[in-house]
């Protein structure tokens, strides 16, 4: 198998993140988003979206999406469990992710693609051109200031995003911390002490240097 992917972008670091708490090797292939490789004949093949990460597995398959390349890989690996070890885990680590990805990932690529130069007519991810709106730049951010205060308070509750234990919900947390950080230059609250803590915790990973 291999993995498309780009060092620079914040959606194939959850991919790998996940892959590398697995203690998976998976070669890898780099994709420059930059200039427009994701576009090209030969990746369009692969993923007609023109998006990554993509997953092309031995006979041929591509697999695109996060989420769908980590479900893969927790099916195959199993231990240690990312997604919930039984149907009570499964149901609320699929739920705080959902809510991770919704209301802090999007809400970071609202505000940096509708903003950012390099995106006036890739305003959403994809192959077909989408201008951007400027108001959405503002919302995005409003939006993921929301989320730092909701993210602090959910982690005064428990020591990981969706419980007791490390999950894809603090992969997709913590990749959106990092993405706004760069993308949107807004860090969470100094009072947000909850996030500095789960932060430092996560940082300390291996994988967090995937």
């Amino acid at each position: 198998m291999l993995l498309y992917t780009c060092k620079t972008a914040p959606s194939p670091r959850r991919t790998r993140m996940f892959i590398s708490e697995k203690g998976v090797e998976v070669p890898m292939q780099e994709i420059d988003l930059r200039s427009g490789e994701h576009f090209s004949e030969a990746f369009l093949r692969r993923n007609p979206d023109a998006t990554v990460p993509v997953l092309e597995l031995d006979d041929g398959t591509c697999i695109s999406e996060s989420d769908a390349i980590c479900t893969y890989f927790e099916a195959l690996y199993p231990d240690p469990p990312l997604m919930g070890a039984d149907a009570r885990s499964r149901g609320l680590v699929s739920m705080w992710n959902r809510r991770m990805e919704f209301d802090g990932y999007l809400a970071v690529a609202e505000g940096f693609r509708n903003g950012a130069a390099g995106f006036r007519d890739r305003a959403v991810p994809g192959r077909h051109k989408v201008p951007q709106v400027e108001a959405l730049a503002g919302r995005g951010a409003q939006r993921y200031r929301a989320f730092l205060e909701d993210l602090d308070e959910r982690l005064g509750e428990s020591e990981y995003v969706a419980g007791d234990t490390f999950s894809i919900a603090d992969i997709t947390a913590f990749v959106t911390v990092e993405f706004a950080r760069g993308a949107l230059k807004i860090e969470p609250e100094a009072g947000q002490k909850h996030i500095a803590r789960w932060h430092e915790a996560v940082s300390s990973r291996p994988s967090a240097r995937a």
